[in-house]
């Protein structure tokens, strides 16, 4: 195997990012890694995360691949979903409960906890703005989401996320419905679903 070709190919495919941790899936010795950071063709840009230097990093994705169980969520997803044209001054992302965050995403990231059984629930793939493929919450599970912490997200993101909710056409409201009652707040998403219909 040629190393210096495969890393090219994951940095491709990654949309220009690599993680060290790519390297060790794939057995290639990190002196490649090295060799390129030293040719100026990657730059390290945080703890086992690499760019190419043409390329810009994709941040989300980057956080995701260290630390698999961040899921994207509440204001994050609600921009990635289009029910907020407000971009998040901070990721939001939930983790199970247990799960310790180190002090690099704390400081990043505003960090929600749910119980292990719940982490999953809803969890899709969608593209990140640089095309790489990350893991949010579908929008009825982001719905909930908000609703549920309702005391940590501003009441007029709430509001619009319902409001634009309501108009999608794809809206499924049984599995919104569902999730709620998964999550101990069906009395309260309808109470404020009956506010805005």
């Amino acid at each position: 195997m040629n190393y210096l070709e495969k890393i090219e190919e994951l940095i491709k495919q990654q949309n220009g990012t690599i993680l060290s941790a790519d390297l060790d899936k794939y057995g290639i010795p990190r002196k490649y890694l090295q060799r390129l950071i030293n040719e100026g063709r990657l730059e390290r840009c945080d703890r086992g995360v690499y760019v190419a230097v043409d390329a810009i990093e994709d941040e989300m994705f980057a956080m995701q691949k260290k630390y698999s169980n961040l899921i994207y969520s509440h204001e994050t997803a609600l921009f990635m979903h289009d029910l907020s044209d407000r971009t998040p001054f901070e990721y939001s992302a939930t983790v199970p409960s247990g799960y310790k965050v180190v002090s690099n995403i704390a400081d990043r990231f505003k960090i929600y906890y749910v119980k292990k059984e719940l982490h999953e629930l809803g969890a899709i793939l969608v593209k990140s703005s640089f095309g790489n493929q990350i893991r949010v919450y579908n929008i009825e599970r982001t719905i909930c989401d908000i609703i549920k912490s309702r005391s940590r997200v501003d009441i007029q993101i709430l509001n619009e996320a319902l409001r634009r909710y309501i108009k999608i056409k794809s809206s499924d409201y049984s599995l919104l419905m569902d999730y709620a009652k998964k999550l101990n707040i069906e009395t309260v998403l309808k109470n404020y679903l009956e506010v805005i219909l």
